[in-house]
C-alpha cells in the first residue's frame, strides 16, 4: 500500500494504521474487479454476435481489443482528472 494514501492517519494507533491500510487495500482490490468485470460485459454485449464458433472472429477479437483500450484509456483519464481535482482542493486547504 503506498504511504502517501494512509498520511492522514499518522496521529491514530499502529494497529489502527495496519486496519486502515488493510481495508483501503480491500477496496482497492474490489474496485479493481469491479472495473474489470465492466469491461468484459461491456465489450463482449458490445462485439460478440454470435455463438456459431468455438473461439472470437477475427471481426469480433478486433472489435474486443479497441473497446478494452477504449474503457483502459478513459478509466485511466478519469482517475488522473479525479487526483488532480483531489490534489488541487488538498492545497486549496
Amino acid at each position: 500500500m503506498d504511504k502517501s494514501m494512509l498520511a492522514g492517519l499518522e496521529s491514530l494507533p499502529e494497529a489502527d494504521q495496519q486496519r486502515m491500510a488493510a481495508m483501503m487495500e480491500q477496496v482497492q482490490i474490489r474496485d479493481s474487479l469491479r472495473m474489470y468485470n465492466s469491461l468484459v460485459e461491456k465489450c463482449f454485449t458490445d462485439c460478440v454476435d454470435t455463438f456459431k464458433h468455438k473461439s472470437l472472429q477475427k471481426q469480433e477479437e478486433s472489435c474486443v481489443k479497441r473497446c478494452a483500450e477504449k474503457f483502459l484509456k478513459h478509466s485511466m483519464r478519469v482517475g488522473m482528472r479525479y487526483a488532480e481535482l483531489n490534489q488541487g482542493a488538498a492545497t486549496q486547504d
